[in-house]
């Protein structure tokens, strides 16, 4: 997930995602929390988290997160970093940026996204489960690593709120 900017956006995250958190061997935040609570409550619903720091995290959380955060998880080296810059290039950038890792998981747009770059760099951003900006929806991903690579991802789109 990414961008929960709690409690500015919305007063706490979705049924559905926290529901998800318990049964996932990760839990991957790729900043702008906005609120510690929203740290405190992940760490202690997750098995492990994996977090940075966004744009919009002020000092408390840039205590306690790194700006970019790594993990190797089933045979795959992955990254989370929160800005990635436009869109145009991003490919090309995040592989000059990033070339010792195989996915990227990153925020900062609200937008999902899902492309490898040229040489095998997967980048991922899930989207915002709480402010969906001009998306149709909130959203958020979940993967499946087996093997040494993605068997699955998955976006998972979320009612709208009331």
């Amino acid at each position: 997930m990414s961008d929960t900017h709690l409690p500015r956006r919305a007063k706490r995250l979705p049924d559905q995602l926290l529901a998800e958190i318990p049964h996932a061997d990760v839990v991957f935040h790729a900043g702008d929390w906005v609120d510690t609570a929203t740290l405190d409550l992940l760490e202690s619903r997750s098995h492990r988290l994996v977090g940075v720091y966004g744009n919009n995290d002020g000092p408390d959380l840039r205590a306690r997160l790194p700006e970019v955060a790594r993990a190797e998880l089933g045979g795959l080296r992955f990254g989370v970093v929160h800005e990635t810059g436009p869109a145009q290039g991003r490919e090309a950038r995040c592989a000059a940026r990033f070339p010792d890792l195989d996915v990227l998981v990153f925020g900062h747009s609200h937008i999902p996204w899902d492309t490898t770059a040229p040489g095998g760099l997967r980048l991922l951003n899930p989207g915002s489960p709480t402010d969906r900006r001009r998306q149709p929806h909130c959203t958020y991903l979940t993967v499946t690593v087996a093997g040494g690579a993605l068997t699955e991802v998955t976006l998972h789109r979320l009612p709208q709120r009331p």
